[in-house]
C-alpha cells in the first residue's frame, strides 16, 4: 500500500487575473470555471486518486499567513481535513515550499509519496488524470523522481518544455524518461517541438518520495537545503499550523523546483520520468486564457454576471456587481469589480500586470484588497466612505468573533440588521438584536461576537481623523493575531 500525502502549493498573486485576483485574495480561491474555486479543484481531484494500492492522506497546503484561514475554510466547504498548514513568512519560491512539506511528512514513521501541485490549475478530464497521477504514484514508490507532462495542442510560447526520450517504460507504456528541460521557446521553435513530438508542457506537478527530494535538493543545492532545516528546526507549532523560524526563513535562496533540482536530474544520478497528461489542462494564467474554458454563445462571448450584448463577438466579460453592456465591439476582455474595471484587448491580456505594478508603485489598495475583505470571522465591505467617514457592511459567522480591540483615531456607531450580536463596550457587555445599535467611543475597548447559530449582520458607521486599518491595537483574538 503506497501512502501519499497530496501537497498544493498555494504562493502566487495571480496578478494577470486583476482587477478579480489580488494579493489579499488571489485566483486560486476564486470561482473561475464552475462552483468550486481553483484551490477546492485541486483538493477534490486529490483525493480521488486513491485505490486500492494507494491510501491518500489529508492534504498539506504551503501559503502565507495571510491566507491561511481562507485556505483552511475552503477545504472545510467541500469536506476535506486539512492534514498540516505550513506557513511561509516570507515568499522563497517553490523549493523551499516543497522542503517544508517533505520534512513535515518524514516526521511521520512512513516515507511518504508526495503528489506536488499547483493550486490554479483546471483539469476537465478527472478519469483521465487519476490514471496518470496512479501511474505516476506506482513508478514514485520505486524511487523516481515523476513529472506530469502536458500533451501539447498548439505552439505555445507561455510555457516550459520537457523533452523526452522516444523510449517509453514501465507496464502500460506511458512513462519517458527524460532528456532535458527547455525554457519558453519563441513561436517557430516553439512550432518546431510541436512537429518534432517528444515535447511536453511542464505543468509543474511533480510525484516523488519525501526522501528522494530532500536527497536530491542536499546534492544540488545544500544551501537551500541547510537553510530551509535551520528554519524547520525552529518552527513554532499552532494545532495544524506550522510556522518555520521567520529569521532563518527569510535567509534562505528564493528557487524553484525545476532550477533547483528537477533541470538538474536528467545528466546524474537522480534521472527523471515523465507521465504524459492529456486531460484537458489548462494553468489560467491570464484572462484569454479564462475566456478559452468558459461555455461561449455562437459568436464566441463567454459571459459571467449580468451582462448585455449585441452585435459583439470573442468577448470576455467578468461582471460581479453591475450590469455590464456591450454593443459593436469584438476580441475585448471587460472585469467588473465594485471598486475596479479592467478593459483589455484579448491580444493582452498578459500586459494586466503592468497596471498592477502600477498600483504598486503608486502604492494604491486596489493591488491588495477588494472592497469586500474576508476574515476568519467572516467578511466585511466598506460600502461608502468621505473624508471623516467610512460606512461598513460587516457579517460574522455563527459562534465567530472579531478581536478584542481599540482605536486611537476613530469612534463607531454599530447597527444590528439580522441576526444576535453580543458587544463587549468597555466594562459593559451588550447583547443586540435586529434595528437595536451602539456606540463605541474613541479609545474604547470593545468587540463584536455572534452568539447565535445564525449569521450577524450589521451596519458600522465610523467617523474620525484617520480611518485606516491599520488603526486596531488588539488584546486578545481567537485567530493569534494579537498586535
Amino acid at each position: 500500500m503506497n501512502q501519499v500525502t497530496p501537497v498544493i502549493l498555494c504562493g502566487g498573486s495571480g496578478t494577470r487575473l486583476w482587477p478579480l485576483s489580488r494579493t489579499g485574495f488571489p485566483k486560486q480561491f476564486l470561482c473561475l470555471t464552475g462552483k468550486e474555486s481553483l484551490f477546492q479543484q485541486a483538493a477534490l481531484r486529490l483525493a480521488m486518486i486513491g485505490s486500492e494500492s494507494i491510501q491518500i492522506s489529508s492534504p498539506y497546503i504551503v501559503s502565507g499567513e495571510e491566507h491561511r484561514f481562507l485556505a483552511s475554510e475552503q477545504l472545510r466547504e467541500v469536506g476535506i481535513e486539512l492534514g498540516r498548514a505550513l506557513l511561509e513568512p516570507v515568499g522563497r519560491n517553490t523549493a523551499p515550499a516543497l522542503t517544508l512539506a517533505a520534512m513535515s511528512a518524514l516526521e511521520i514513521d512512513v516515507d511518504q509519496i508526495l503528489v506536488v501541485t499547483p493550486a490554479d490549475q483546471t483539469i476537465t478530464d478527472s478519469k483521465v488524470f487519476k490514471a496518470s497521477l496512479q501511474e505516476a504514484i506506482s513508478e514514485a514508490s520505486k524511487g523516481s523522481i515523476v513529472i506530469l507532462g502536458i500533451v501539447p495542442d498548439r505552439p505555445e510560447t507561455g510555457y516550459g518544455y520537457i523533452q523526452t526520450s522516444a523510449q517509453s517504460h514501465g507496464e502500460t507504456d506511458c512513462i519517458y524518461s527524460v532528456q532535458r528541460f527547455v525554457e519558453k521557446p519563441d513561436a517557430l521553435t516553439a512550432q518546431n517541438y510541436l512537429n518534432e513530438g517528444g515535447y511536453y508542457w511542464n505543468a509543474g506537478v511533480f510525484v516523488l518520495k519525501a526522501s528522494v527530494w530532500l536527497k536530491a535538493l542536499e546534492t544540488f543545492r545544500p544551501d537551500i537545503f541547510l537553510a530551509t532545516q535551520a528554519a524547520w528546526n525552529k518552527r513554532s507549532i499552532d494545532g495544524l499550523f506550522l510556522r518555520p523560524n521567520k529569521a532563518e526563513f527569510e535567509g534562505i535562496p528564493s528557487e524553484s523546483i525545476d532550477y533547483a533540482v528537477m533541470e538538474r536530474c536528467p545528466s546524474s544520478s537522480f534521472p527523471i520520468k515523465m507521465v504524459p497528461l492529456n486531460a484537458g489542462w489548462n494553468d489560467l494564467g491570464a484572462w484569454d486564457a479564462v475566456w478559452s474554458v468558459l461555455p461561449k454563445d455562437v459568436e464566441g462571448n463567454a459571459h459571467k454576471g449580468d451582462v448585455l450584448c449585441t452585435d459583439s463577438s470573442n468577448t470576455l466579460v467578468y461582471a460581479t456587481s453591475r450590469l455590464v453592456s456591450l454593443v459593436g465591439v469584438k476580441d475585448l476582455i471587460i472585469v467588473e469589480t465594485p471598486d475596479a474595471v479592467l478593459v483589455a484587448d484579448r491580444s493582452s491580456s498578459q500586459d494586466v500586470k503592468k497596471i498592477v505594478n502600477q498600483l504598486q508603485q503608486t502604492r494604491r489598495e486596489e493591488h491588495t484588497l477588494h472592497r469586500k475583505v474576508h476574515r476568519p470571522w467572516g467578511w466585511y465591505d466598506s460600502i461608502d466612505e468621505g473624508g471623516r467617514f467610512k460606512v461598513k457592511r460587516i457579517q460574522v459567522k455563527p459562534k465567530a468573533s472579531l478581536s478584542l480591540q481599540k482605536h486611537h483615531h476613530r469612534a463607531e456607531h454599530w447597527i444590528v440588521v439580522t441576526g444576535t450580536a453580543e458587544i463587549t463596550n468597555g466594562d459593559k457587555v451588550l447583547t443586540l438584536t435586529e434595528n437595536q445599535s451602539t456606540f463605541i467611543p474613541l479609545g474604547e475597548l470593545h468587540r463584536l461576537s455572534n452568539p447565535g447559530n445564525i449569521l450577524l449582520e450589521i451596519i458600522e458607521v465610523q467617523s474620525g481623523s484617520y480611518l485606516g486599518e491599520d488603526d486596531i491595537v488588539r488584546f486578545d483574538d481567537n485567530y493569534g493575531r494579537t498586535s
